[in-house]
């Protein structure tokens, strides 16, 4: 696709630890040195939370498909995810005024794939009488952490934009990508024959 000219990255990972930190400041992509609790930092970082409670919820996924091979395709998509949580992290990373035209983002087709997505694994699945609670499975409670911290990366995301401008379609993913993960929660407990758990008020007095 046209739209997917990003450039490759231009890293080389030879040390690990430079002191260039000690002092509670980082570099932005752009090279603009910021201190580590700086909005934008904040915001990347929990985006980069996300991409590994993403991880790990893939690798649990696979291992639940050795018993349930319907659940692989998931895997895919969630390995998918990951490269477009990076390439929305580079964007957060990096002053909007020094973005460059080939610099990873995320794009509207991006939003529109996980769309797609949603609709065509809502309609497999029931309408819901109440809201869920997190659980019935490892790979349902693995996916609804994800959707929490999707959450707060879009909360940060939005914080940000109040000073960042050029924000608004990294708020638009890190939006459908909390609704995605709700319904591959819902979708992962349908087709492994798993009940979901309904949320009763009065199963607390």
């Amino acid at each position: 696709m046209a739209d997917r000219v990003f450039r490759e990255p231009r890293i080389v990972l030879n040390r690990i630890y430079t002191r260039g930190g000690d002092g509670g400041e980082t570099r932005l992509v752009n090279g603009r040195r910021v201190r580590k609790d700086d909005p934008r930092v904040e915001a990347y970082g929990t985006v980069d939370e996300l991409n590994a409670a993403v991880g790990q919820a893939k690798e649990n996924l696979l291992r639940a498909a050795t018993d349930c091979p319907e659940l692989a395709p998931l895997g895919e998509t969630l390995l998918r995810v990951q490269h477009e949580l990076f390439n929305l992290g580079s964007e957060v990373a990096t002053d909007s005024e020094s973005l460059g035209s080939r610099q990873p983002r995320v794009l509207p087709s991006d939003v529109e794939r996980l769309e797609a997505e949603v609709d065509l694994l809502n309609e497999q699945i029931p309408p819901l009488a109440s809201f869920v609670l997190p659980g019935g499975s490892p790979l349902n409670a693995d996916l609804h952490v994800c959707r929490a911290v999707c959450r707060r990366a879009e909360r940060r995301v939005v914080s940000l934009s109040a000073s960042q401008p050029g924000l608004e379609m990294a708020i638009r993913y890190l939006n459908r990508l909390s609704d995605a993960f709700f319904v591959w929660s819902r979708w992962a407990c349908q087709v492994a024959g798993v009940a979901e758990t309904l949320w009763q008020p009065n199963q607390s007095a």
